[in-house]
This record gives C-alpha cells, structure tokens and sequence, in this order.
C-alpha cells in the first residue's frame, strides 16, 4: 500500500492538472498505517503538494490539506522543520484557513520537540517571521502557539513580546469578552510554568490584575465562565513559586477557594478541591492551609462529604486531593506535621478509615484505585498504621488479593502494600507475622495468582 501511495505522489508530480491522483492518493492513504509510511518518510517528497496549495481550487486545496496532514505526521519534527521551513511561512500566509490550520500544527510539533525547536530558535528571522506571520491571525491556534513559542525560552519570550502578540493576549485577558477571557487565562497559565514566563507576567503587572479580578467577581453575573481558570492560575502559581508568598500577597485567592468549596456548582467545587489538593502538595502550602484554623477543619469535611457523595467523577478529584493532603515524605514527618496530618484525616468524617473502605468497594475501579491511594498517602505515617491495626479487618483486607480484578486496581494495591512494607515502624506496629505477610505480598508481586492444587481422583477418565 506504501508503495502504491508513493507511486501516485510521483505522478501527482509529474501532471499539470493531478486531480483523479489527488484523489486516488487521498483514498489509499486512508488505508496506509502510520508506520509504514513512516518506513517510507525519507523518500516522501511533499513540494508539489504544496505548490499545489497555490492554484485557488478549492477541491484541490482540500485534497493537498488532508494528503498532507497524513503525509506530515509520518515524518519526524526535526526533518520538517530543517527540510520545510520555506513551504511552512508560505502556509501561515495562506488565503484558506485549513491552510493555514495545517501549518500551524506542525509549527506546534516543531516548538514542542527540544531538537526540532532549536532549528526554528537558531534562527531568529524565522522565528520572527513565524510570531508575525501568527500575528495575523486570530485563531485561537495561533493564539497558543504563540505562548508554547515564548515558553521556550527569555529570547523567544521577547520575541514575541516585540512583536506585540503577548500584550494582545494579555488584553484580551482583562477585556470585557468573558468566554475570550476564561480562553486566554488557560493559556497564560502555560506561560507561568517557565520561570521566564513568571517574572515577565509579574513586571506586567498581569498577576495583581488577575488578581483585581477575582476580588471584582462577585459583582459580576458572569464570572463563573472565567473564575474556575483564574482560581487555577493561582494554585499553580503558588506550587511553582511559594505557595506561602502567593497566599500572602493575594489572600482573595485562598479566600476564593474556601468560597467555592461551600458552593453549589459542582464546576466550582471541582475547581477548588483540584486547587487545594496542588497547594497541599508541599509542606510549605501545607502550612499556609493550616494556619486558616477551623476553616480548614470545615474545608476537611466539606471534602470528606463530597467524596461519599458527590458524582462519581467529582468523588475522584475529592480523593486525589486528600492523598496530595495528607502526604507526608518520611524525611518530613516532623512531630508537629505528623500531629497536623492525623487532625486532618479525623476532621474528613466521623470515621475516615471506613468511609474509604466503602467507597473503595464501591464497583468502579476509578474509584476504587483513589480510595486506595488515599490509603498509600499515610501508609507510612505512624498514627495512620495504628488506626489501620486496630480497624477490625484491614490487615486482611489490604493483602487479600481477590478484591481487585482489574490491572490498574491491582497496581494500586502494590502500590499500598509496598508503603506499608517500606516503612521502618510497620514490623513494630503491624507485628512481625503481618509484616511478613507484607513482604511475602510484595515479593510475589502485584499479579500473582495462587496456584490451585489439583488432587488426582481414581477412575476420573
């Protein structure tokens, strides 16, 4: 099939007028696997194609988009951006949008292959024809693209700083279009993922208006089409940064976080367990949440109920925020935060330990496998071990192997097993005979199977 398709790409060639092998090449590729073409990358030769893009037919033009979108993915980022550079500016200055479409993914693919990328950065009248070039243009794809651009690094950055696209992306984050709004604030999230990316953001000034804005949504009918992004920004920000110097500096962000766990639109909620999970993924923001007293303590409960109750999925981010919670490295369990974590596992409800057992019984293997690493998060603290001990059951419930039938529920349990097994104060707790069932669980593996013995019975045949 590869061959036939190659065959037809030299025909295309070769004619003034390919339209009937256009459309042949179009249907066979359909049938062509990825990786044969891929075998083939090198004899692809794509120029007639794209100068085919040129002859304003729009059936034509449709072909070539489509031929090409297949063709490109077969051949690595590198070799389309050292062997296509020409045919990819042309692309952004298309008339036809689909055009334009294509050539942009692949741009994409070059920015986010490290050896690919170095051929468009090494080049800084490409690049600069590049960010105008998008600069043009008001897709939302453009628009993307030109923040994954200055994520690469200060000189791209600047680049597309120069050439003004940034700030427009930046306007269009404190206009007044609310949908634009919550579009551009995901992608200046991206941005705060760079170091670069975050003091340019904070000499802007973007970050105390971003913050301006939460304090003036309540006002605003329309805020909860931007605020859960917003919210989000925040929580990554503070993970990337400090979480303590973020919460200080804007203390509408945590204020805004306590304020949607207590709503009643699952969107919101979902949001703030999300944000407050990543903040309480370190010590340091695990202290920032502490120091806000019985609000926390209420958060906590908040939480633990949604985990019995909410929908399946919100059940899920509950859960996996509780893991990022309670967490502790063994090199960090301190008196104080051991103490802080243990107050925090009994604020979630009455009795924790069940409530997580019956969820993990619950016939979903999502939830079955969050509820178990909610379990692996404090296996290796020592409270949590005593309470596991002295719950009727648990013992024998953690190193039996026939409640998990799925691969991925049966690696959570691994996971689980190996916490407790690890830790230095199980054999003390748990006892010698089940810390040894432990190491017996952990040395046969995730998915041992127990042989059945079979008894030979006479006259049987």
């Amino acid at each position: 099939m590869a061959a036939q398709a190659l065959a037809l790409l030299r025909e295309v060639a070769r004619l003034e007028a390919p339209l009937e092998e256009l459309r042949a090449l179009h249907s066979v590729l359909q049938a062509v696997p990825l990786n044969e073409l891929r075998q083939q990358a090198a004899e692809l030769r794509l120029g007639p194609l794209f100068s085919l893009l040129n002859e304003n037919h729009r059936e034509k033009t449709t072909l070539c988009v489509s031929i090409l979108e297949r063709l490109l993915q077969a051949m690595e980022p590198v070799h389309v951006a050292r062997n296509l550079r020409v045919d990819l500016q042309r692309g952004l200055i298309h008339p036809d949008d689909s055009v334009k479409i294509l050539t942009l993914s692949q741009i994409g693919r070059i920015v986010e292959n490290s050896d690919a990328v170095t051929e468009i950065l090494s080049n800084a009248e490409l690049l600069k024809q590049i960010v105008y070039c998008i600069g043009g243009e008001n897709l939302s794809v453009a628009k993307a693209l030109i923040i994954e651009i200055s994520s690469v690094s200060p000189e791209s950055l600047n680049y597309c700083t120069t050439s003004g696209l940034v700030t427009q992306l930046l306007r269009e984050l404190t206009g007044e279009d609310v949908l634009v709004r919550a579009t551009c604030i995901e992608m200046v999230t991206s941005l705060a993922y760079t170091h670069h990316g975050r003091q340019y953001l904070a000499q802007e000034g973007v970050i105390d208006q971003i913050s301006n804005i939460i304090v003036g949504a309540d006002s605003d009918p329309f805020s909860s089409f931007y605020l859960p992004g917003f919210v989000k920004f925040f929580g990554n920000l503070a993970v990337m940064d400090s979480p303590q110097q973020i919460c200080e500096r804007y203390p509408i962000f945590v204020e805004k976080v306590f304020e949607m766990i207590e709503s009643q639109d699952p969107t919101m909620i979902g949001v703030a367990v999300d944000t407050v999970g990543i903040l309480g993924s370190n010590v340091e923001g695990k202290q920032v949440l502490q120091k806000t007293g019985t609000r926390f303590e209420r958060l906590l409960m908040r939480i633990g109920h949604q985990s019995k109750n909410a929908p399946v999925e919100l059940k899920i981010r509950c859960l996996d925020a509780i893991s990022s919670l309670l967490y502790l490295p063994p090199e960090q369990q301190t008196d104080d935060l051991l103490r802080m974590t243990e107050s925090w596992f009994s604020s979630l409800s009455r009795d924790p330990l069940e409530l997580f057992r019956g969820i993990s019984s619950q016939p979903f293997p999502e939830l079955h496998c969050a509820a178990l690493k909610v379990f692996t998060a404090i296996a290796n603290q020592p409270w949590a071990q005593k309470l596991m001990f002295n719950s009727p059951g648990f013992v024998e419930y953690v190193v039996d192997r026939s409640v998990e039938h799925d691969k991925a529920s049966k690696d959570a349990k691994y996971e689980l097993v190996k916490a407790l097994a690890n830790s230095k104060t199980i054999a003390e707790i748990f006892g010698n005979p089940n810390y040894l069932r432990l190491r017996t669980y952990l040395s046969e593996g995730p998915y041992y199977v127990k042989p059945v013995s079979t008894t030979a019975v006479e006259g049987a045949e």
